[in-house]
């Protein structure tokens, strides 16, 4: 066993599996994410971190606005200041949201702007994520009769642990803010 200590990957000293993915993330956002560089310290995750966010960034029925607005909202309880900012960002600057409107459902989630169907699936995902054990059958009954599949009950609520999951590691790697 190796006492190698592993350092994330600067852009400029990326090569392999990193390189070619940095030069994708360059091409489709215009930047590596400092919560990519993150990830560089295993390129496997890296990858695999990647072509997650892109099926959740092209989701093919789960809007982006509600998605990023998942990821902002389940992000306040862990207090992960980068991915409140990253997707306060997001939300303001690609996807048209005020600042009022990010701070006002930051306060109180039922004041997203989302029609009643995506906050019925936004509230419940951010209230499993808290409490895995606050869903019930009737939770899920309550969303298929919204409309939602099983699949999309699914995909939201495993974007919303996943985020969970982003923002521990990046808490605990004190991932500096792409976003002030």
């Amino acid at each position: 066993m190796s006492n190698e200590k592993k350092q994330t990957v600067e852009l400029a000293q990326a090569n392999g599996k990193v390189a070619a993915l940095y030069e994708q993330m360059q091409q489709q956002i215009g930047f590596i994410p400092n919560a990519f560089q993150l990830y560089s310290i295993n390129p496997a995750m890296l990858e695999e971190n990647w072509k997650y966010i892109g099926h959740y960034i092209q989701h093919p029925s789960l809007p982006a606005k509600l998605m990023s607005i998942i990821r902002l909202l389940v992000s306040v309880d862990p207090q992960c200041e980068y991915c409140i900012n990253i997707n306060s960002h997001l939300l303001n600057n690609d996807l048209g949201m005020s600042t009022e409107q990010i701070a006002g459902m930051i306060e109180d989630p039922a004041e997203a702007p989302l029609d009643d169907k995506e906050k019925a699936l936004l509230l419940y995902v951010i209230r499993t994520t808290a409490d895995s054990n606050a869903s019930s059958q009737a939770d899920i009954d309550m969303l298929r009769q919204k409309g939602y599949t099983d699949l999309e009950i699914f995909d939201a609520l495993h974007h919303g642990a996943r985020q969970v999951t982003a923002d521990i590691m990046l808490n605990a790697f004190k991932v500096e803010n792409d976003f002030q």
